[in-house]
């Protein structure tokens, strides 16, 4: 699937054509610099490597590999296949990719949340009742199955522990609005990440 390199902006929400108030995320997407072309002589598969927000310093390495392409190092560099037109070495892919009232595929990392227990991270229910000697145990776990018999824990067991910072990928939002002259896509409904996280936008 074709698709563009964005930052969150944050969320705000807006007013459809029948009065109805729709929450919606606002994402810089681009413009997106051609830092490599994939081919299949080469590679073995046809891709396009993007480019998007520029780094202050970078190593020798990116450097090099930017100025292949006439631009600078970037701070996110992704490969998007699909794309109809033909685009060369250091063209430049804008937010007009996408229009009003088409569906895309957002992709992101979610924010970290540490480590959590069962209640939050599950949605466990906790022991239960403050009865029955529960004293200060109503957000415990309770038991978790094991005995004499198989003497251990099960792989997959929901227990506490990391929760959030994950790859996460939200499908078939509609964009609202493109607002070409300020690199803006306003797509319905939230997406993963905080503030100033960089995302993929795919058709």
């Amino acid at each position: 699937m074709s698709g563009l390199i964005g930052k969150k902006i944050g969320m705000t929400s807006i007013f459809d054509a029948n009065g109805k108030n729709m929450p919606c995320t606002v994402i810089e997407v681009g413009p997106c610099v051609v830092t490599q072309v994939r081919t299949k002589e080469v590679d073995g598969y046809e891709a396009l490597q993007l480019g998007f927000d520029d780094k202050k310093t970078a190593i020798k390495a990116a450097e090099g590999h930017a100025k292949k392409a006439g631009t600078v190092a970037k701070r996110k560099v992704a490969e998007f296949q699909g794309f109809e037109e033909d685009y060369k070495l250091g063209d430049t892919i804008t937010v007009d990719h996408f229009a009003e009232g088409e569906f895309v595929d957002v992709a992101g990392t979610s924010k970290g949340k540490g480590f959590q227990g069962v209640v939050k991270r599950h949605g466990f229910g906790g022991v239960g009742q403050a009865t029955h000697g529960q004293h200060n145990r109503l957000r415990a776990p309770g038991s978790i199955g094991a005995a004499s018999y198989p003497a251990r824990v099960f792989k997959g067991m929901r227990m506490a522990g990391q929760m959030g910072n994950e790859k996460v990928k939200v499908q078939n939002l509609r964009v609202l609005k493109v607002v070409a002259e300020k690199n803006l896509l306003v797509v319905k409904g939230c997406v993963p990440g905080h503030k100033n996280a960089y995302l993929t936008i795919q058709k």
